[in-house]
């Protein structure tokens, strides 16, 4: 029993040591469209922030299984709308050809704005800078934005700098599935305080 509870406190110890529990109590909630979020820009942030110690906690405007654009099937853990900027260390708007449906919702502008103002950590991908832009939390700002959106961007003030992953303090924006392992991992050099 004595030799357990030195292995198992030597464990503990290392972990801290090593800092893999640092971030462990780091909290992310991805708001995904009730319909066609994109699979690649969900599944690979995802997977990134979780191998790094950071729980994700899906959001929607349905508690419904959704289904991404290319057939992934999630199941929301949380509606929208009882989401709380106070509870997470980031809010990140999942892209696709769904997010469009909060592009001028009150209650996705009102969780940008919130989480900008308490200085959280704020991703958006794909179409999603848009829902950001609209909230007006990046005018005057650097963002990216899936091409087709560019001018829409720029019209809400915002500075369009085209790159795949752009951060400007707190926010960072993506431009599409191809970069969504890039987004994921920019938002884990944010969570860890890294610039």
């Amino acid at each position: 029993m004595r030799k357990i509870f030195f292995v198992a406190a030597a464990i503990a110890i290392l972990s801290l040591a090593s800092g893999s529990f640092a971030y462990a109590a780091q909290k992310a909630v991805f708001i995904i469209a009730a319909q066609n979020f994109q699979d690649d820009e969900f599944t690979q942030p995802r997977s990134i922030l979780k191998i790094n110690g950071i729980s994700v906690t899906v959001a929607s405007t349905t508690l419904k299984e959704v289904i991404g654009m290319n057939g992934v099937k999630v199941m929301p853990d949380m509606l929208l709308k009882d989401v709380k900027a106070a509870d997470f260390d980031a809010i990140v708007f999942i892209g696709g050809s769904g997010a469009v449906q909060y592009i001028d919702d009150p209650v996705a502008h009102k969780l940008a704005k919130d989480a900008v103002a308490k200085k959280k950590i704020v991703g958006a991908i794909c179409l999603a800078p848009m829902i950001l832009a609209k909230a007006g939390v990046l005018k005057d700002k650097k963002a990216t934005v899936y091409p087709s959106e560019a001018d829409n961007l720029k019209a809400c003030s915002v500075d369009y700098t085209a790159k795949p992953v752009q951060i400007d303090g707190n926010i960072v924006t993506a431009d599409g599935p191809k970069s969504a392992a890039s987004f994921g991992r920019a938002l884990v050099m944010l969570l860890k305080g890294g610039n």
